[in-house]
């Protein structure tokens, strides 16, 4: 069975109105049929049209006058009009017409051939713009409840990978045999990695269900907290070489953990696609009294068609194959946490050999 549409016929006559519906009704099309434009605009309160069958001359409210106070409205502003004349066909009034939002004209006598022709396409249109408006609906609604599943699965998956960490910990520090502390070492480098991944899922979690990351701001200098960053990076990537300036003032009223989440993402992202026997060089600069600029800096180039969807999260199609990259969404949460600080996040050089990430982020951020 096809959807059921709806139909709006209004004219003066009678006899008009019933030998209109006599043509368009069938069981899936209802006709609903109105004697003035009072009473068209008292049903399309209340209906959903897909076309509406208006007489251009009718006492009191004419067809053009309806015509324009529907498309004065948001609920009938998109309703087709078709206006019905027995008049012949006048420059003048095909312009005024059109203008108050027709999309055809049909002149009396009605060839009922040509009218059920015009009137089967705008029901085709209307069913399909409801379909895919259910189809949006239903897939907005799979994706907000895989999300929160990835929410749930991302927060249930830290006690037993917290448990594994903290016995790889005690294993390692407690075993005389060098190969068990290796392996407890290796396990602990793979759970941290897992850990930053659960983070990821969370955080992509967070900012499409909350509507962006919040932040818990406060007074730091985050001059330390990157300092920190970088000496983690260096313990697990003894042999690449990490450069961090420095000039200015490094406070500022901000979530001083976030922005380390945005310095770690950006190390990190250089580290793994950087030249191996480049420098990452991490640049601070909080000359700007009232904004910090954080710079990431390796060598490097960025595909051209990887550039549009840089920030986007798991754009699976542009990355590597074969290569251990974690989940894809580093950047795209580095811009989320940037945005969630009123700040911006570009890439600022991709050529010449060289890829920098630049981070502005304003000196005193407020908490959304």
């Amino acid at each position: 069975m096809q959807q059921r549409v709806k139909c709006l016929l209004v004219d003066d006559l009678e006899e008009n109105l019933l030998a209109f519906s006599a043509l368009l009704r069938r069981d899936d099309v209802e006709v609903l049929t109105a004697s003035s434009g009072s009473e068209a605009l008292k049903l399309l309160m209340v209906h959903d049209v897909a076309l509406a069958l208006l007489d251009v001359q009718m006492p009191k409210m004419d067809g053009f006058e309806l015509a324009e106070l529907m498309r004065g409205s948001e609920r009938t502003r998109e309703v087709p009009i078709i206006f019905v004349t027995a008049t012949a066909r006048d420059q003048h009034r095909l312009f005024k017409g059109y203008e108050s939002g027709a999309v055809d004209f049909l002149y009396k006598p009605i060839e009922p051939h040509i009218l059920e022709s015009k009137a089967n396409v705008f029901f085709r249109l209307f069913r399909q713009k409801q379909q895919l408006a259910q189809q949006l609906q239903e897939q907005t609604e799979t994706l907000r409840l895989n999300e929160m599943y990835t929410a749930v699965l991302g927060h249930d998956l830290r006690n037993p990978l917290s448990a594994i960490l903290m016995a790889a910990h005690m294993v390692q520090h407690q075993s005389d045999d060098e190969t068990v502390r290796g392996t407890a070492k290796r396990i602990l480098a793979s759970g941290k990695r897992m850990t930053r991944m659960i983070d990821d899922m969370l955080d992509l979690a967070r900012a499409r269900l909350a509507g962006g990351i919040p932040l818990r701001v406060s007074d730091s200098d985050l001059g330390e907290s990157v300092q920190r960053v970088v000496r983690e990076y260096e313990t697990a990537f003894p042999d690449r070489h990490i450069v961090v300036q420095h000039h200015g003032d490094l406070t500022g009223a901000w979530d001083a953990e976030r922005l380390a989440q945005v310095a770690s993402n950006l190390i990190g992202n250089a580290l793994q696609h950087g030249a191996a026997d480049g420098a990452v060089e991490v640049t601070l600069d909080g000359s700007d009294p009232a904004a910090l600029i954080m710079s990431v800096g390796n060598v490097g180039s960025v595909p051209p068609r990887v550039l549009p969807h840089l920030f986007e999260p798991v754009q699976g199609g542009q990355r590597e194959p074969g290569q251990n990259q974690g989940l894809g969404l580093g950047l795209y949460i580095v811009q989320q946490i940037v945005q969630a600080h009123a700040g911006r996040v570009e890439l600022q050089s991709a050529d010449a050999g060289r890829i920098v990430f630049q981070v502005k982020v304003p000196r005193r951020s407020t908490s959304p």
